[in-house]
Formats: C-alpha cells, structure tokens, sequence
C-alpha cells in the first residue's frame, strides 16, 4: 500500500489588498485621536490668531463634526461667503473654510485696532482689505490643521512650522463654496465650527468642512506615510552641501618683525626688504592647507602647490 499523496490546491490562495488586512482604529480610539486633533488645532490656532487680531489673548474650541450630505453642508454656507478651499494635512487633503461676510468684516476692523464687533449692515461684495484679511487668515489655519495632524511626531525633514512649506496652504477662493467643489454633493461631510473670542466679549466664528472619507487622514498619525531609512554616507568636501562653498584662502608670501617705534615713522616711499622663502603656506583661515612655490602662469603671478599636509589630505582637501 503506498501511504504517499501528491495534494494539489484547488485554487490559488487569496492575496488581499492593504486595505482589508490592516485594521483601522476602534471607535473608541477614533474618537480618542478626534478629540486630541480638535484640542491641539484650538490652542494652536489661539496663538497663530493673536497676531491678527492686535494680539488679543484669545479662547479658540471647535465643536464635534456633524454629518450631513455635501449638499447640506454647502447649503448651509450659502451662496455667498467668504469661502477658500485649503489644503492641509500630512497627506495634502482639501477642507472647506468659510467666513460670512460680517465676520469678515469685523476681524478685519480689530486688525486695524477697532472693536472688531458685528454690525447689520453687509455689502455686496467684500472690500479688498477684509479679502486680504481672510485669505491671510485662512493660511494661518490651513498651517494649524497640518501642524495638528502630526500630532506629537515631527513633521517631515525640511518642512516649515508653518505655511505651504508643510501642506498647509489656500489653493484658491471663492465667494460662492459651489464653485470650488470641496466634496461631492451626495457624498457625507463633516462640518466643524470654529468659535474664535477675545477678552473684550466679541466672538467671531467660521465652518471647516472636510469630506467624511477624508478626515481619518488629519487625525494625529493618519495620513503618515512610512518613512524610509536612508543610510547616511560620511559628508566629505566633494560631496553637497559643502562642495560648492566658497572658502576664501590666501598665500602668505613673507613675514617679518618691525619694531612699534619704526611702524610709527613709516611714509609713502619708505622701502620694506622682503625675505620671501622657497616654501609659501596657502592658508585658509589659520590652517595651513599646502605649500608651494612662488612663481608666474600666463603673465600673472601663480602658486605651484609642491605639499599638502597629511591632515589636509585627510579631510578631502587633495586635489
């Protein structure tokens, strides 16, 4: 009897994609890293929006999102608003900012020293200065919101606290929200408010809206992506940054000893006697970087280098 069996797989086995293997965070942890998110982003944005505003001491909170459709969402801004679509975030998401025109126009009077207190009466169209105002306002958010995304992590090697340097940036504005299609009107959006108060009573408030299937992505650690290990190669003076800095060096071609007495009677026409030696140091700084002899190249007076010493050559300096 042969005991043996050739088993062949009546299929092949199932490779899923990252998506269905990686488990996502628990509701709980979810609502854990959303609240931390709204923490930071109120206290960063309490201190970005003091130099706005005549350095008012500031009390910023942000409420829990509300789900609605897209089309709520803009429905509630209204067709005119001070709207900029940002982009924010470790992964470069887009966010809906938008200011009515009365708020705009009273954060823009306590820019310039006044009350900064509503009133009723609302142009038409908003002035130049309040434009200004809000697009440099809604910068200074776009940079809180990437800043609070990194949460405790460092943002990436060579990116700015602040500004389009770290995703944070205004793509563009508009006064109508519809225009810039912030999310799909069918799809659900979440909407924040943003309460904005000085010491003085006044409140000012603006809604940040961002698409459902987005915000997990500005949520401390949600939008990193793994950082890849370069090995590092020990920096030398041929390779960048160092390779292209100018280094100002000079030959000395004699040196000699004068008395105080002598250095105070010297004139025009006076004449030096110089021992020049057979060896000149070529110098950067106080060290010493070769020898050589002096002598003329082309009708001009030239430097034949004869020794480097073995520390220069060491540190990369050989030609």
């Amino acid at each position: 009897m042969r005991m043996g069996h050739s088993f062949q797989p009546a299929r092949a086995a199932a490779v899923h994609c990252p998506e269905l293997t990686n488990r996502g965070p628990r509701p709980e942890e979810s609502a854990a890293l959303m609240a931390a998110w709204r923490r930071d982003l109120a206290r960063l944005l309490a201190d970005d929006l003091s130099g706005l505003l005549s350095g008012d001491r500031l009390d910023v909170s942000i409420t829990e999102p509300e789900r609605v459709s897209g089309a709520d969402a803009l429905r509630r801004i209204g067709q005119v608003a001070a709207n900029s679509l940002l982009r924010v975030g470790a992964s470069a998401e887009t966010a809906l900012l938008s200011f009515d025109f009365a708020t705009a126009i009273a954060l823009t009077d306590r820019s310039f020293g006044g009350d900064g207190r509503t009133t009723g009466s609302v142009p038409d169209a908003l002035p130049r200065s309040a434009a200004l105002l809000v697009e440099e306002a809604a910068t200074m958010i776009a940079g809180a919101i990437t800043r609070a995304s990194f949460g405790d992590m460092p943002p990436p090697a060579g990116a700015s606290l602040r500004g389009k340097a770290q995703g944070g940036e205004v793509i563009v504005r508009s006064e109508s929200a519809a225009r810039l299609k912030p999310f799909a009107l069918d799809a659900e959006a979440l909407v924040f408010i943003i309460d904005i108060a000085n010491r003085q009573g006044c409140t000012w408030r603006a809604s940040l809206a961002v698409a459902s299937d987005k915000l997990p992505r500005l949520l401390p650690g949600g939008g990193r992506r793994p950082r890849v290990r370069v090995p590092r190669t020990p920096a030398t003076g041929m390779a960048a940054p160092f390779a292209s800095m100018p280094l100002p060096l000079h030959a000395v071609l004699a040196e000699f000893d004068l008395s105080l007495a002598r250095l105070q009677t010297l004139s025009p026409g006076d004449t030096i006697p110089l021992a020049m030696g057979r060896q000149v140091p070529l110098m950067v700084g106080e060290t010493i970087l070769a020898h050589g002899a002096v002598g003329t190249c082309e009708n001009r007076m030239a430097l034949r280098l004869t020794r480097l010493p073995v520390s220069a050559s060491a540190e990369g300096f050989a030609p």
